[in-house]
């Protein structure tokens, strides 16, 4: 017989790597075609041909990232169907328009620019590709909002009700600006720029350290990318701090267990507000078995009072209750490599103030070369480990408070179940290892400084033809080494 508990479990550890596989492509997609736009610009109106070779080198790397999202991406559509078959009928009503949607006004917005943006170069007008560019970039940017609709809704079902199994709309408007999604999608929107403007800094920073002959081009875009950084990492945060008050309000026990928080009084009435810096939920006792913490600062954190009260995961009954410990060490890695980041990107500004930040000033400064290097990492830590706070803190709810996780899970054979797990991560694994095996060729070659470049006039005609010497520029993604 099937072990219901059993077949839950293996249905969300699938479901979790295929997610964690995915999440990492979209966010850089949408960061890096963002600084695409940004550096074409730059290049039309310095006509400066350093960044017009910056441009192509990163668009490179832009193209194996996008692609690897595709094929991840279709994986995670598969699972729906596979593993949450019950869900994904209950919700079809919203979630399946809402997907809809996101293939109509996005998905298929963004396949027909990103042919200009990659094959245009030279056949176009140099307005019309940067006006692809610029497509690409807030095309993305739309498929991430619509995905941010759904999952939202999930974290705050508003605008419909539960009917003969379905879950049917009252209200388009309150069910897609959810609460959730109202600050949610600020959230993930911010870090796609941050994980785009750190892989540019990290690849830009390992380019100089290492001394490679085009070396000093790269000074524009780590620049650029760390300058950039000084406002987008703390806006971050800041929105971070707001996503963190709309938990609070609407899912309370999803921030009880973040927080590691169980009682709401202490023993004497007064309220517990002290934010636990380190503990170890014990979730059989329903405490901590110890914790350090600083008082008031979860009222502080929470609500913005120095007294207030934060209810704690006593208050919920045992079978609602979030688990604790992935949640509540997910949620604070989050925060510091946020807080890292931030830390480094105004270390540059100090650095660009005293006049140090210059080739040779950085050349003799190797450990904050190597710092923005690693940094590049920390974005992806980030990312993965906020994406498992968001989803682990929702349980035992696939839809909160309408639809338990168990409820929505498909009825398959536990073999079955480990089939398709195995096949997944065999799939992701191939993925991400040529991913990389990719991005790792395109840095160690750097940018092709043999190849013309375009030098149009402004009128030619879309599918007009290029010089040999132009085709066979637009025929080389990835330029074999030597």
């Amino acid at each position: 017989m099937t072990d219901p508990t059993l077949m839950v479990d293996l249905a969300r550890l699938d479901f979790a790597w295929i997610t964690t596989m995915h999440i990492i492509y979209p966010p850089l997609t949408i960061g890096l075609a963002a600084f695409l736009f940004y550096s074409e610009v730059k290049w039309l109106r310095t006509n400066n041909d350093e960044w017009y070779r910056l441009t192509r080198f990163f668009e490179k790397l832009f193209i194996i990232n996008f692609g690897a999202g595709v094929a991840t991406g279709i994986t995670m559509e598969m699972s729906f169907g596979i593993l949450f078959g019950p869900f994904s009928q209950a919700a079809g009503p919203f979630f399946g328009n809402i997907l809809g949607y996101e293939t109509i006004t996005a998905f298929m917005y963004e396949a027909g620019f990103i042919g200009l943006m990659v094959f245009g170069w030279g056949k176009i007008s140099k307005k019309m590709h940067l006006f692809a560019t610029f497509n690409v970039a807030f095309s993305s940017m739309l498929s991430a909002m619509w995905i941010l609709v759904a999952n939202s809704w999930m974290q705050s079902p508003t605008g419909v009700h539960l009917e003969n199994g379905l879950f049917l709309v009252d209200s388009w408007k309150d069910a897609i600006l959810n609460p959730n999604f109202l600050t949610g999608f600020p959230h993930m929107a911010i870090a796609s720029f941050e994980i785009g403007l750190f892989f540019v800094a990290g690849i830009s920073a390992w380019m100089i350290y290492k001394k490679r002959p085009h070396a000093a081009m790269f000074m524009k875009t780590l620049t650029a990318s760390l300058m950039a950084l000084v406002v987008i990492a703390p806006l971050q945060i800041y929105i971070g701090d707001d996503l963190g008050r709309t938990v609070a309000e609407h899912d309370p026990a999803a921030l009880a267990a973040m927080e590691g928080h169980w009682h709401t009084y202490n023993a004497d009435g007064t309220p517990n507000t002290s934010w636990n810096v380190i503990a170890w939920p014990d979730e059989v006792k329903g405490t901590n078995t110890f914790q350090i913490g600083i008082p008031h600062m979860l009222s502080l954190l929470e609500d913005h009072k120095w007294v207030s009260t934060v209810k704690g995961l006593e208050e919920f009954k045992p079978e609602d209750r979030p688990p604790v410990l992935l949640p509540f060490y997910a949620f604070r890695i989050m925060v510091a490599a946020g807080g890292l980041l931030m830390i480094i990107a105004f270390w540059a500004l100090y650095l660009k103030y005293r006049g140090q930040f210059t080739m040779e000033g950085l050349q003799r400064r190797p450990w904050f070369l190597r710092l923005v290097v690693f940094s590049a990492i920390l974005p992806y830590i980030a990312i993965w480990t906020g994406w498992w706070t968001r989803e682990v803190a929702r349980q035992p709810w696939i839809v909160h408070g309408l639809m338990r996780t168990s409820e929505g899970v498909s009825q398959m054979s536990i073999a079955a179940e480990i089939v398709w797990f195995v096949g997944f991560v065999v799939f992701d694994l191939l993925v991400w290892i040529g991913a990389w095996y990719f991005f790792a060729k395109v840095v160690r070659n750097g940018p092709d400084m043999q190849a013309e470049v375009i030098h149009q006039s402004e009128n030619i005609p879309v599918g007009s033809l290029m010089t040999d010497k132009i085709k066979h520029q637009e025929s080389i993604l990835i330029r074999p080494t030597a």
